[in-house]
């Protein structure tokens, strides 16, 4: 096809984007791809994750399991070709707790999590049996599901640098870390090698004839153009409810701002080989009198002072002698527009490590004078219930790959697979209709909705 022609017209370099185009080339055989974006690839929120996976997600049903599975055996088989490029771990996702009334909370998460396909439970009640940690590379060979730890001395024996009054441990398994951006730059040079071009540009207008997709006109630096396509995949990241309007399509989604903090643990508090650590009590942050009295005074700041949500967690960041610890407390959620550069709480980083002191009592030694941090973060694009959206849109030939939330890293290659399907016309999984935009037509899934618990976010 010429260069004003394509199978495919993708727009949003992200990793949602770079995936899709890599699925439709190298494993589908649709080698005319264009993929359009205004800025450099993976560069807008890609860059900003945690980098993160897991197969642990709540219900109702296994279908977000299924796809998460789907997507972790994807990493693995890019792990395997490209020999690791992306440092792939499984180290895990240790849930720890202080509560004992959690212990009974934990067991059942394990059993509930073992029917939705995540893997089956082993609960290590006494000092001996067959708990193993997880190692600190690689992800081959390692055990599936979940263990629940509850005897105090094998919690303290692996784990010593959590807190003393951790009464319970649930160590997801099939849970780690990559590098993002390899994994991202992995996909596209490969996808580019199958003949994807990569334009840059904005997606001014999709051009439509008898209710399908005819064209997407681009302007670029070098003017407006328009390319003839007949199928539109909208992966646009925190744009996509922007780019959804071009179709006339008002898609189902909002934006939070998120951030994470890394600081040096120069004092090694944190084992490197320590995996994705989360708190799942509130929490209320240590402050000396004085602090305290301050607070006390200033209106916009006295609600530090009461119990803050669950959910403070964080990691060591990269490998050899790096001193790097990322942390993470997703206290704020509230939907907002999406706006570049991104501003963010300027006490975050205090809050977050002041947080992090109730998981890891040896991060203590960081409150009086606070190491220098850096704090970026990006945009969870959400659907209501936090569920992907990937399939097609009510006008032929349109798609979309969005919602991806904070989980895009780890979902992008399990989305754009079934993407791909839907666009090579291939038999679908059976998870499909769960991430399809017309669930929400679906009377029983609006009545679901209404009593829709967990979302699975961290």
């Amino acid at each position: 096809m010429s260069a004003s022609t394509a199978e495919v017209v993708v727009c949003g370099a992200g990793i949602g984007g770079v995936a899709a185009a890599y699925h439709l080339a190298v494993r589908r055989g649709i080698h005319s791809v264009v993929l359009v974006d205004e800025r450099p690839p993976l560069s807008l929120t890609s860059d900003k994750s945690a980098e993160s996976y897991r197969n642990w997600w709540p219900g109702p049903g296994d279908d977000m399991v299924a796809l998460m599975n789907r997507s972790i055996d994807l990493l693995e088989e890019l792990a395997r070709e490209s020999g690791n490029v992306f440092l792939m771990n499984r180290r895990g996702y240790l849930f720890a707790t202080a509560q004992p009334g959690q212990i009974e909370r934990y067991l059942q998460a394990g059993q509930d999590a073992a029917t939705r396909g995540v893997g089956p439970l082993r609960v290590h009640r006494s000092p001996g049996g067959d708990y193993q940690p997880s190692p600190a590379a690689g992800y081959e060979g390692q055990p599936t599901g979940t263990d629940v730890v509850t005897d105090r001395s094998l919690i303290r024996r692996h784990f010593p640098y959590l807190a003393e009054d951790t009464v319970a441990l649930l160590h997801a398994r099939r849970c780690g870390w990559f590098s993002g951006q390899q994994l991202g730059m992995y996909m596209l040079e490969r996808a580019r090698e199958a003949g994807v071009r990569l334009t840059e540009g904005r997606v001014d207008a999709v051009t439509t004839a008898g209710g399908r997709v005819t064209g997407v006109r681009v302007s670029g630096p070098d003017g407006s153009r328009t390319i003839d396509t007949p199928r539109f995949v909208n992966a646009a990241g925190p744009y996509v409810k922007e780019v959804g309007r071009l179709l006339g399509i008002e898609l189902p989604v909002f934006c939070e701002r998120h951030a994470k903090v890394a600081f040096h643990d120069t004092q090694g508090v944190v084992p490197r080989h320590a995996p994705m650590m989360i708190w799942t009590d509130p929490v209320r942050l240590p402050w000396a009198d004085d602090e305290r009295e301050e607070l006390e005074q200033a209106e916009s700041h006295r609600h530090l002072l009461d119990e803050m949500p669950a959910g403070v967690h964080g990691r060591p960041e990269g490998g050899g002698d790096s001193p790097v610890m990322l942390g993470v407390w997703t206290y704020d959620v509230e939907p907002m527009e999406p706006r570049f550069p991104i501003e963010f709480d300027p006490a975050y980083a205090e809050i977050v490590i002041r947080g992090m002191t109730r998981l890891i009592p040896g991060l203590r030694a960081y409150v009086p004078r606070l190491p220098k941090c850096f704090v970026d973060g990006g945009y969870y694009t959400k659907t209501e219930e936090n569920r992907l959206l990937s399939g097609p849109l009510p006008i032929e030939g349109a798609y979309i790959l969005g919602g991806l939330s904070g989980y895009g890293m780890m979902s992008s290659n399990g989305a754009a697979d079934l993407l791909a399907d839907y666009i090579a016309e291939r038999r679908l999984p059976p998870y499909a209709p769960a991430f399809r935009l017309d669930r929400y037509q679906d009377p029983a899934y609006r009545t679901l909705l209404a009593e829709w618990g967990d979302s699975g976010q961290l």
